[in-house]
């Protein structure tokens, strides 16, 4: 029932496995085990169905200290809410010390366990095992994914008790501790939702909601663990871009009930009273939060009431959150951009099946210049486009007849491929592009697409040439395609702005903390923003072959289908928008893939395929 490891040990399944989605259970109980010889590993569970229930099953009496190391383990792979039966397998001061929710630490395989002992017998009221394994990721006490590498080793110490002979784990492992595929059983990432600091949307007066994603245990209360995250506020990460507008030290009343919406899909949400003194418009923003964050979670959620002191606060339908705040863009896309076959702008109705592009308006879809690459700010007003030989950057109005003026930006980089990447709109209004010339290579800032480029700083230690950008809807996020060597990897930054500075001087811009969204692939050619915090990426496994896959902004992958295969895929786009397609260019053309249906032929002259961002 599992993988073999030299001088490892064997886990029994001490639990009880129910499957709600055909109501058989299963019971694989503390068969008895030997007291001598050698224990063997074994991989976690197999993937199986998200409706597989699992439960612990407690130490049985006069169980040998292997029994009790493998029922430990398997309990923390359990249903349990509060890792009360993990804990049965504890000594009470160690049950007393154990913080299971200060981290949760993924293996690629079940822990291994090997006993540290010389002989084949316990003979002594004192043993130690240790737990080994290939570290994956770690999830923090924020609930915040990490990816991880390198080996995992922890000692775990058990006592016999002189009196009743019952073996006991005294030093258990930190937090919690299992394989990569018992994880995927039990966890599920959500997005939780603040509002970005220092942002609107364009000229929208709105606010951009910033999707925070966490795990969460998806068998044990989800819908009230993800209340309780948000009202905790967001990651140590995302922290320094975004706000919550709940009071501090807002919580769920400690009388509530688990949060259930009833039969019209309503969620009565009782809060402390650090929340009973919120005007009108302060609550319905934090009502919005809610119903992000819940609808995210389960799209059944059309209303929340919040209350406090025995008093309703507000109530606020899934309607008319959008009118405190707004996820991705303000406007849906009206069109698909791309280059036709003469290197000038053109586009296609972005909802629809039409395969006849026309030109864009204005010098960059009606002039003569050639271009390589291009970006359509988010309001579709604007479009900025890098010549054929990656050297000038130009920006036009999309208005018919407007001219083409003189280029904003000049590289000196020697070949294309060392000037200017494709450029990226932000939700301001604001153009990013990156100069790859290796002598002189920078990210730049053109506020409003036509100021003199700002210099954007980065972290400091940051390896390697930044190839492409991607800001995100929310302003707040940046995604990079960074080159060191032969490999390249999609690294994921936090934008931050300082206040404008005196005589009009541009406010200083940096980008902080970055962090590898793609630590399995060795290469990444193509990247767009897909989502509040996914991505669509095509890129190359160390060793293997060119594949296209979605990822998750903290690095992990996210449930459901992965994009339909696509042979030689040069470039991608997808809009934070679910409902428009996602569309590429490879050695076919111009290809779209719509909802449910395999990959279609666009137009076969055509590149660098563009929504707006």
């Amino acid at each position: 029932m599992g993988a073999e490891r030299e001088g490892g040990a064997r886990r029994t399944r001490g639990r009880v496995v129910a499957y709600a989605a055909c109501g058989a259970v299963l019971l694989a109980g503390c068969a008895s085990m030997p007291d001598s010889g050698d224990l063997r590993g074994v991989e976690s569970t197999p993937r199986q169905d998200t409706q597989v229930r699992v439960f612990a099953m407690p130490p049985h009496e006069d169980a040998s200290s292997s029994e009790i190391v493998s029922g430990f383990l398997e309990a923390l792979t359990s249903d349990d809410p509060d890792y009360e039966i993990a804990r049965k397998y504890l000594t009470k001061e160690a049950s007393e010390r154990w913080r299971p929710l200060q981290s949760t630490t993924v293996l690629a395989d079940g822990p291994g366990v090997d006993p540290d002992r010389v002989g084949g017998r316990e003979e002594t009221d004192s043993l130690s095992y240790t737990l080994t394994g290939t570290r994956v990721a770690t999830v923090d006490a924020q609930q915040s994914y990490s990816p991880a590498d390198g080996d995992y080793r922890e000692t775990m110490h058990l006592t016999q008790d002189k009196k009743t002979k019952q073996w006991r784990i005294d030093v258990p492992p930190r937090g919690v501790v299992m394989g990569r595929s018992d994880f995927q059983r039990n966890y599920m990432s959500v997005d939780k939702y603040y509002f970005a600091t220092n942002t609107t949307l364009g000229r929208s007066p709105h606010t951009a909601a910033v999707a925070d994603p966490v795990y969460v245990r998806r068998n044990v209360d989800p819908m009230t663990e993800m209340v309780r995250s948000l009202l905790r506020g967001p990651t140590s990460w995302l922290d320094p871009v975004v706000r919550s507008s709940f009071p501090t030290g807002t919580a769920l009343r400690k009388d509530g009930d688990s949060l259930t919406p009833d039969d019209q899909n309503e969620l009565i949400v009782p809060l402390n009273d650090k929340a009973a003194g919120v005007g009108l418009a302060k609550c319905n923003e934090m009502a919005a939060q809610l119903l992000f964050t819940l609808q995210n979670l389960t799209p059944t959620v059309a209303k929340v009431e919040l209350t406090a002191g025995g008093n309703s606060l507000c109530t606020l339908r899934e309607d008319q959150a959008e009118a405190v705040a707004t996820r991705g863009s303000v406007e849906r896309a009206d069109y698909l951009y791309f280059l036709d076959a003469k290197h000038r702008l053109v586009r296609l109705a972005a909802d629809t099946n039409d395969t006849h592009p026309d030109p864009v308006p204005g010098a960059l879809g009606e002039g003569e210049k050639q271009l390589g690459s291009v970006a359509v700010s988010r309001d579709e007003d604007m479009a900025a486009g890098v010549g054929l030989d990656g050297k000038e950057l130009y920006v036009g109005a999309l208005v018919s007849g407007g001219p083409l003026g003189d280029p904003e930006l000049t590289s000196e980089g020697g070949t294309p491929e060392e000037r200017l990447s494709t450029p990226s709109w932000d939700a301001q209004g604001d153009l990013w592009v990156a100069d790859r010339d290796p002598d002189n290579p920078r990210l730049l800032l053109l506020e409003e697409g036509v100021d003199d480029p700002l210099v954007v700083k980065t972290p400091p230690g940051l390896e390697g040439r930044i190839e492409s950008v991607r800001v995100a809807a929310d302003g707040v996020r940046i995604a990079l395609v960074v080159k060191d060597g032969d490999q390249s990897s999609l690294l994921i930054g936090r934008i931050q702005r300082g206040a404008d500075g005196e005589d009009g001087e541009p406010a200083a811009v940096s980008v902080h903390e970055l962090r590898s969204a793609t630590p399995e692939l060795e290469e990444v050619t193509a990247m767009s923003w897909a989502g509040d915090s996914r991505l669509v990426v095509v890129g190359r496994e160390k060793g293997g072959v060119q594949t296209m896959r979605y990822v998750q902004v903290d690095g992990s992958t996210p449930e459901g289908p992965v994009p339909a295969a696509l042979t030689g895929v040069k470039e991608i786009t997808a809009s934070e928008d679910a409902r428009l397609p996602l569309v590429g260019y490879s050695e076919d053309g111009i290809v779209r893939l719509p909802s449910g249906m395999p990959w279609q032929k666009v137009v076969t002259d055509g590149t660098a395929p563009v929504y707006p961002g």
